[in-house]
């Protein structure tokens, strides 16, 4: 069961991880621009390296506190960041907002700042998530796959109603599972 466990937090994980990530490919499809599978292998790989990295320093940190205390902490820290995401939407009342640049993906170098740009988002949920015990290596698989699949997804749902709905309901949705997987990790 223990398992279970494992590969649900690390799922939520990588799904808070990779809205932002469904969120740009639906503004580059709405543009017309495609990601392609080689540029989607960099932006995975690139995103994946950063959270895994940021999610061994939560794990040594975790080390270093003693006790339940790097479980509660790690979750009350990605809830609070989870709460944040949901009031800044709610300051903001709209969408999250349009993507930088929408035109980047189409060269390497657009694909590689890309990435690190959403690597920069989950460098700060990884270490909160890592400190909290949830597994860096599954946690890196799932971001891994997650970003794959979130890459034509969001290219799909460019220009339908569910794309459009999801883009702007991403920053509360996204905030919510934060909360959750927080609560399940400071509980757990």
């Amino acid at each position: 069961m223990e398992w279970l466990s494992l590969l649900l937090t690390a799922v939520l994980f990588a799904a808070a991880c990779n809205l932002d990530t469904v969120i740009l490919s639906m503004g580059y499809a709405v543009k017309g621009v495609r990601v392609s599978l080689s540029h989607s292998l960099i932006i995975a790989a690139l995103t994946t390296l950063i959270t895994w990295a940021s999610l061994l320093l939560g794990a040594g940190a975790a080390r270093v506190l003693r006790g339940p205390l790097p479980n509660l902490l790690g979750g009350l820290v990605l809830a609070g960041i989870g709460a944040w995401f949901v009031l800044d939407w709610l300051r903001r009342l709209g969408p999250a907002g349009e993507a930088e640049g929408e035109n980047r993906a189409a060269t390497l170098w657009g694909c590689v700042s890309l990435a690190a740009a959403l690597a920069v988002n989950n460098a700060g949920i990884g270490v909160a998530a890592g400190v909290s015990g949830i597994a860096p290596g599954w946690a890196a698989l799932a971001n891994f796959l997650v970003t794959l699949a979130a890459l034509p997804l969001g290219r799909a749902l460019g220009d339908k109603l569910a794309g459009r709905l999801l883009g702007k309901y991403a920053l509360p949705l996204s905030g919510a599972l934060l909360v959750l997987l927080g609560i399940w990790e400071a509980v757990g």
